[in-house]
């Protein structure tokens, strides 16, 4: 029974929303229903909206760039990227030289049924092979077919944004640290593995 008074403001506040939406205020009209007037919600997929600047949407992987290191495997919180690579040797960068060791790609999937989008891999990756585009029609009948290789994943390079100007506010801030001096440390120096911790020492750390 205490769930009764929340249940039944929340049904009241569902129904004044409806009867604005189906009868929006216009004028000696507003008794007439117009619910196409008084919806506040994009009509998707007749009406679209344009994503933001720097939406997340599908990732996009330059291949090229990818040296099968693993790192944005490694970090995926939900283990839904899969590559494969083998190594070649290639010849030296210059005249005289060793031959080196390249990594190639033979498989680079990202299972968009388990991401969530937290961007982790975008981040991590030390060679640029990962962006986000804004596509986000996407969407499969099946769910395996949401299984992206690295051909589909090459294909999304085309819709990558140009990079674009920084917002006002959103340089990277520096926060002041506070320097410790050699002599700020010294009692903790000078205490053994038996001694007591000062209280402002202890305090402190």
């Amino acid at each position: 029974m205490s769930l009764l008074p929340g249940l039944v403001k929340g049904l009241g506040v569902t129904g004044k929303t409806a009867l604005r939406t189906l009868f929006p205020n216009r004028g000696l009209r507003t008794l007439i229903p117009a619910p196409q007037k008084g919806a506040v919600t994009v009509q998707y997929p007749h009406e679209k909206e344009a994503p933001p600047d720097r939406a997340r949407g599908v990732i996009a992987l330059h291949e090229e760039n990818c040296t099968a290191c693993m790192l944005c495997s490694r970090s995926c919180p939900d283990w839904c990227i899969y590559i494969e690579g083998h190594k070649v040797k290639a010849p030296p960068r210059r005249a005289g030289g060793k031959a080196r060791t390249v990594n190639f790609v033979d498989r680079f999937d990202i299972d968009y049924a388990l991401c969530m989008y937290c961007g982790i891999c975008v981040e991590v990756c030390p060679f640029d092979a990962l962006f986000w585009t804004p596509e986000y029609e996407y969407s499969e009948p099946s769910i395996a077919d949401l299984l992206h290789d690295r051909i589909r994943l090459g294909e999304w390079m085309e819709t990558v944004p140009d990079f674009g100007a920084y917002e006002p506010g959103s340089e990277q801030k520096v926060r002041d640290v506070p320097s410790f001096g050699p002599d700020d440390m010294a009692p903790v120096r000078k205490l053994g593995a038996d001694d007591a911790v000062p209280a402002a020492v202890e305090a402190d750390g």
